[in-house]
């Protein structure tokens, strides 16, 4: 059997009639920069994240870059993250001429330790950045009493996390922004790239959506030098047919999820785990072995999906050397970065297909 790591036709084929209407729309209507489809979908991202405003962008990438950017993060400047997420969440704070300063994480949840925040900060620092990895809320009260107490702004990494909750709030309502990637293989994903800033401060939103823009307020006037980055009206159009069953989504995940915690009892794995206070949507299911190569050979040989995020913690990147981190600087971070493997979870995986992952893991351990 084969059991793919995620199957977006599977996606498709439940939603193709809808898909193909939104789209043709577009087409038929030739409105495919900033389209209407666009405004109604920054308000129903909006409504369903809990923030006030939410802008469309070309990418998680640029989210987080033109978050940072609203921060005034620029040159000499700091911002702490941690070093166990996808490269975006540095990337782009290098971009700006700024230093990541990398914390280590949870041991359990893979998100940034608040505890360590602190000692961290210097006169330098502009942002603190949490990662909600896989789906699940970084612990986001003491972070932000911590930016409170060291005037600071906090911008939230919530490219896997849309729809997670923490304490009751969503992801991208707790920070001063929030950031949020429409890479296709996310739980809400596009037909192709797509980003979105959250914030609740409408004159942070107008600049954004002025940045995103090329800096121009009216068109051909820039008061500032700012970036293409548009959410195309296609995708918009895409992603609010797909917004209507992102929680349906979600739940088929947690099931999932419940059904191979329950499997895995007992074994030598360490299940993902969800804390109390957290409402988790699985964008991965990640679990951690002692002898990951060996799992992964065998789920390959049995050609049953699976992913390694991420094998290389930031920290320990070449393009990172310069800034003096060495192994056992982070040791969580490198610990899990050796032994995590995430395996398929998406909505439509089948009982049988599920049954089988199990199985096959099993015998590998």
């Amino acid at each position: 059997m084969q059991v793919p790591l995620l199957d977006l036709k599977r996606q498709y084929s439940a939603l193709k009639k809808e898909l193909e209407q939104a789209v043709l729309s577009v087409i038929a209507e030739t409105k495919f920069i900033m389209g209407p489809e666009v405004v109604i979908f920054e308000k129903e991202a909006a409504e369903y994240c809990g923030s006030k405003y939410s802008i469309g962008v070309a990418s998680g990438t640029d989210a987080l870059l033109l978050a940072l950017r609203a921060c005034e993060v620029g040159p000499g400047d700091e911002v702490i993250t941690p070093s166990f997420t996808f490269f975006s969440t540095a990337g782009t704070i290098t971009r700006l001429g700024a230093t990541p300063v990398f914390v280590d994480i949870d041991p359990d949840t893979y998100n940034i330790v608040p505890e360590l925040i602190e000692s961290k900060i210097t006169p330098k620092t502009k942002v603190i950045m949490p990662v909600h990895l896989y789906g699940q809320c970084a612990d986001m009260d003491p972070i932000n009493r911590i930016a409170q107490k060291h005037h600071l702004k906090v911008v939230e990494d919530a490219a896997q996390a849309i729809g997670s909750k923490y304490k009751g709030k969503k992801a991208g309502a707790m920070g001063d922004f929030g950031c949020f990637s429409f890479f296709p293989s996310k739980n809400l994903g596009a037909a192709g790239d797509g980003g979105l800033v959250t914030t609740d401060s409408p004159d942070m939103a107008e600049f954004i959506r002025i940045l995103r823009f090329h800096g121009a307020k009216p068109k051909y006037f820039h008061s500032f030098i700012g970036y293409n980055s548009r959410l195309d009206t296609i995708q918009a159009a895409i992603l609010s047919v797909k917004l209507k069953y992102l929680d349906g989504w979600t739940a088929r995940r947690r099931e999932h999820a419940l059904v191979y915690n329950s499997a895995f009892k007992g074994l030598d794995i360490i299940t993902p785990q969800e804390e109390d206070f957290n409402y988790h949507i699985y964008n991965q299911y990640t679990i951690a072995v002692k002898n990951r190569d060996k799992l992964s050979a065998v789920l390959k040989e049995n050609q049953i999906g699976h992913e390694i995020y991420y094998p290389v913690p930031l920290h320990l990147q070449e393009c990172y050397r310069s800034l003096g981190y060495k192994e056992g600087d982070l040791p969580v971070t490198e610990r899990k970065a050796r032994d995590v493997i995430s395996l398929p979870i998406y909505p439509e995986l089948t009982t049988e297909e599920q049954d089988f992952v199990i199985e096959t893991v099993k015998r590998s351990i």
